[in-house]
């Protein structure tokens, strides 16, 4: 038996070396740990339950018959996060480039099957130079089944997707398809193709960085959510956010011990909002100040910057914070902002994560790059996945809500359930000056006339009470009270009951 036993732990040892100490070396060289180091900062202590560890590719063509490695270049299993069951893949760059074979996208498809077969997240560590040449085919279609399962997952359970290294080819549409991208700075590449083809193709001279880096996709492109300095860090990261996020979405999101007052007022608020209607302010310290700890995870937090989605908690139970931001833009809406919040509102309805959203916005973004971009079906975006929405729907307006941008960001209008107003926001199609100049623009030769009409305007609309009176605002509230209210709201919301007429698949404005 011992001799059974000994060839067990070999055989395990051969598998554990990856690419030898060599290339692992090599890994370490640029900063980046490998896979299975990875793995253990990703999950708990112990916990780690590999699969596959002897699977090995079934080529033979271009003497690949002689160049296998146990594993072939993935490592998969399921662990734990904080105690909490997850699935888990990791690329092994240091065993061919960690490129994908059919063997190898089988190990990844059985840990998704899994994953969506017992109501748990899946993460995947992206570090790999794309399909594997000589498999041609077949490495295509180990891509289209990893694909499919991506879609199938999609609303069911969270899928996270971690970018390492080199990420090419179809290794890209993976995580283009999951819920969060994230990525890490000047170690880790996203691009459909490589500087070397661009070149040949269009005879621009790219660096991979500018190309497809961590800097780019999170504050330019907006294809990742978060960008990290190292490995480490954005392991670490990760491991936050899944605990803000349910196992599935037959689960509730987790509940945490909060020590936070659920009474507790923030007389800071009610200085927040300046006297001059056109200074800006800092809407994350609103949201930081109604968050239990004032502990929030940001999504994109580069991308978009002019409106603000995170997770938070309130009572400890998890609930997404959507937020207009003054200090960018003056919050106004355009075509990165209302993509930004669309994505993060369908997440949260998805997975059923009240909505609590803070409301500071001018309008959309006026100008020809705008509407050559499509912001027309961009903002519709918005506008559709706040009316799609489910969940339990809470609304600040603190300052200006004015125009198309009032009804999108979460109006009684798109079934907002509790909707209130600070006594400091305007309500109206536009701002005074904008309107008294089209509404009386025969009088716009007499100045004394044109200030007595802005001040009527704004006695008649700068002001939160003309809504409240139709029924459009459930309260006007002290700024101080806001935690206070939202979490009253939320509490009455928990068994809330709406559902959308039957259909196959809505078909929102792409």
């Amino acid at each position: 038996m011992k001799h059974i036993l000994d060839e067990l732990e070999n055989r395990r040892a051969l598998a554990q070396a990856g690419g030898g100490a060599a290339r692992i070396e090599k890994q370490h060289a640029k900063g980046k740990l490998t896979a299975r180091e990875r793995l253990e900062i990703l999950l708990d202590d112990g916990s780690f339950e590999e699969y596959d560890m002897f699977v090995e590719h079934r080529c033979h063509d271009f003497g690949m018959a002689d160049k296998t490695v146990p594993g072939d270049g993935v490592v998969t299993g399921q662990g734990t996060i904080h105690g909490r069951l997850v699935y888990v893949f990791a690329k092994d760059f240091t065993v061919m480039g960690g490129s994908l074979s059919l063997s190898h996208a089988q190990k990844i498809c059985k840990v998704q099957d899994m994953a969506l077969k017992n109501g748990a997240p899946i993460i995947g560590l992206f570090d790999a130079g794309g399909a594997r040449i000589q498999e041609g085919v077949d490495a295509l279609g180990g891509y289209a089944e990893v694909f499919q399962r991506n879609v199938l997952a999609s609303g069911v359970i969270p899928q996270i997707s971690v970018i390492m290294g080199p990420c090419a080819g179809g290794d890209v549409y993976s995580p283009a398809m999951t819920d969060f991208i994230f990525m890490v700075r000047d170690t880790s590449y996203l691009y459909v193709t490589g500087p070397e083809v661009v070149k040949t193709v269009t005879n621009e001279v790219v660096t991979h960085e500018e190309l497809g880096g961590a800097k780019m996709h999170a504050k330019v492109s907006g294809v990742a959510e978060g960008a990290f300095d190292n490995d480490v860090e954005a392991l670490t990261q990760v491991r936050r956010l899944i605990n803000f996020l349910p196992a599935s979405n037959r689960e509730e999101p987790p509940h945490w011990p909060s020590f936070d007052e659920p009474e507790r007022l923030a007389p800071v608020l009610d200085t927040l909002i300046p006297a001059n209607p056109n200074m800006p302010y800092d809407m994350k310290e609103l949201v930081a100040s109604v968050a239990d700890e004032g502990d929030l995870f940001e999504i994109m937090p580069e991308f978009g910057a002019n409106i603000i989605t995170a997770f938070g908690r309130l009572e400890g139970k998890t609930v997404g914070f959507v937020a207009n931001q003054p200090m960018v833009l003056a919050g106004v809406l355009d075509i990165d902002a209302s993509k930004k919040a669309a994505r993060f509102v369908r997440f949260c309805d998805a997975f059923e994560i009240p909505l609590v959203t803070f409301v500071d916005v001018p309008g959309f973004l006026p100008g020809t790059k705008q509407e050559a971009g499509g912001l027309i079906k961009h903002g519709a975006k918005l506008l559709f996945a706040y009316a799609e929405a489910t969940v339990p729907k809470v609304t600040v307006i603190t300052r200006k809500a004015y125009g198309g941008a009032y009804d999108v960001m979460a109006s009684k209008h798109l079934r907002g359930d509790v909707n209130y107003a600070w006594p400091s926001a305007e309500i109206a199609v536009m701002g005074a000056k904008g309107a008294v100049e089209i509404i009386f623009r025969g009088e716009a030769g007499d100045p004394e006339k044109i200030a007595a009409r802005t001040k009527e305007y704004e006695d008649n609309f700068a002001n939160p009470f003309i809504a409240a009176q139709r029924g459009y605002i459930d309260d006007v509230i002290m700024p101080h009270s806001t935690r206070k209210r939202v979490i009253r709201s939320l509490r009455t919301l928990r068994n809330k009951n709406l559902s959308n007429p039957w259909k196959k698949h809505d078909n929102i404005p792409l």
